[in-house]
């Protein structure tokens, strides 16, 4: 499917007809402005327009969450950002959110309901989850994937910080793959390092980076595709993998892309 047949109306687009979409896809800066997460992007909108769920975007009224100066310790820039989006949320009526990155989930998740933002939000793991359960999508047996090893690393801020390990290992069982796990994984999975600014600055001192140590056990499993449910957690473990020169043999993809190549959307 080349991109104009992806359909992304925006939230503007549908209040000036009235309607109201089921879910707003918040799409994140990685999203946004990443050359490589901009297709996970696009693989996620192929599967939400071929099944028909009707959702909708910010588009240019989506600015950042602020969960990056909060974390950097600028908390009145992060309440200014949070008042403003919600200002927007709110003003749409919006009751439920979805967005692929684990960061996003946090903040708008846990976060703005102290500052009045009240929204269901799930990340994409756990749509595509509602997906294959309600029968929506259905991988086609003996896809691409059928018998292949994945490994799946868990993104700190979608599992230790809210406890979502199932949904992403539920669709990539829906790949009829061999799912296997690294010896971290679940409470006890390893940071791939972006948690802690690494992917920002330079290294520091030390026997070896995180991201290195991460990659070295997702390798360690004989899996040829390293599946990942976070912007940042592809970035670190994108740059392991070439660090170990094994991008000929293994990919690392998002649970959306792989989804959505299974089902000959890409």
């Amino acid at each position: 499917m080349n991109t104009e047949n992806i359909q992304v109306p925006t939230m503007a687009e549908m209040a000036s007809k009235g309607e109201q979409p089921e879910v707003l896809f918040w799409v994140g800066c990685a999203g946004s402005f990443d050359d490589r997460y901009k297709k996970v992007t696009k693989a996620f909108v192929k599967i939400l327009n071929k099944v028909g769920v009707k959702f909708a975007v910010l588009g240019e009224e989506e600015t950042c969450t602020g969960d990056p100066a909060r974390r950097a310790g600028n908390e009145f820039l992060f309440q200014m950002q949070a008042m403003s989006n919600i200002q927007v949320l709110d003003g749409y009526g919006v009751k439920r959110i979805v967005t692929a990155c684990p960061h996003c989930f946090n903040t708008l998740k846990n976060e703005y309901p102290a500052l009045g933002g009240n929204y269901e939000v799930v990340h994409h793991s756990q749509f595509l989850q509602e997906l294959i359960d309600e029968g929506k999508v259905r991988v086609k047996e003996g896809g691409g994937f059928k018998g292949r090893k994945i490994t799946f690393h868990d993104s700190c801020f979608l599992g230790r910080a809210n406890n979502v390990y199932e949904a992403p290992r539920k669709v990539l069982e829906s790949l009829d793959a061999e799912l296997v796990e690294m010896k971290r994984c679940r409470t006890k999975g390893l940071c791939c390092g972006a948690g802690g600014a690494q992917m920002f600055k330079d290294a520091e001192p030390g026997n070896k980076e995180v991201n290195i140590e991460r990659t070295e056990e997702a390798l360690d499993t004989g899996a040829s595709v390293i599946a990942s449910g976070c912007p940042f957690c592809m970035t670190m473990l994108s740059d392991g993998v070439k660090n170990k020169e094994k991008e000929s043999s293994v990919e690392v993809k998002d649970i959306a892309e792989l989804i959505a190549e299974a089902e000959d959307l890409v």
